[in-house]
């Protein structure tokens, strides 16, 4: 692997930095791996704009930021509407189909997956739409074992909630998979 720069963007509540968090943690405490992230958010703290950075390598990181991604994560449509723009030639855009409508042609492979809605109809709980996402994204690229991200799960949040945050996890593999073609 050589340089796989993410962008995680949507709005806040949405559990989009903690993804990121999540992704880099598991890379680097995990697998070996070096990783950045970095984070901003709006002036309101929920339905605000959020963003978060994620940059995994092999090799030394000197840049924290990320300006063209290779991989764009959008769960609103304003975030799409905003950050569209940066994904590099050939890369991956993944946005959910309840909050985000690809209008804009980019030079990059778009999917659009129903995460919450199937979080809503298979859990019931939409505080776990974030690690479905996760999932969905490890679905279609494999940057790192779901084991990997179990583990920085399981460090993190209350054993009540390991079993509710795997079967998201693994609902939004499974998601990404049908996808990954």
């Amino acid at each position: 692997m050589k340089r796989t720069r993410f962008v995680f963007s949507g709005s806040g509540g949405q559990g989009v930095i903690t993804a990121a968090i999540i992704l880099a943690e598991a890379a680097v405490i995990h697998e070996g791996k070096n990783a950045t992230q970095t984070q901003s958010y709006g002036a309101a703290a929920r339905g605000g704009s959020t963003r978060s950075d994620v940059i995994i390598s092999h090799l030394p990181i000197y840049f924290p930021e990320v300006n063209q991604a290779n991989i764009l994560v959008c769960l609103t449509q304003e975030a799409y509407i905003n950050y569209s723009n940066i994904i590099r030639p050939g890369g991956l855009v993944l946005t959910d189909s309840r909050f985000v409508t690809t209008t804009k042609k980019v030079d990059a492979k778009q999917i659009e997956l129903p995460m919450y809605d199937m979080v809503m109809e298979k859990i019931k709980k939409p505080i776990v739409f974030n690690i479905c996402m996760l999932g969905a994204l490890l679905g279609v690229t494999e940057f790192v074992k779901p084991t990997s991200v179990m583990k920085v799960l399981k460090s993190n949040i209350p054993k009540d909630f390991i079993e509710m945050n795997q079967n998201a996890l693994e609902l939004g593999m499974e998601l990404g998979a049908l996808h990954s073609q």
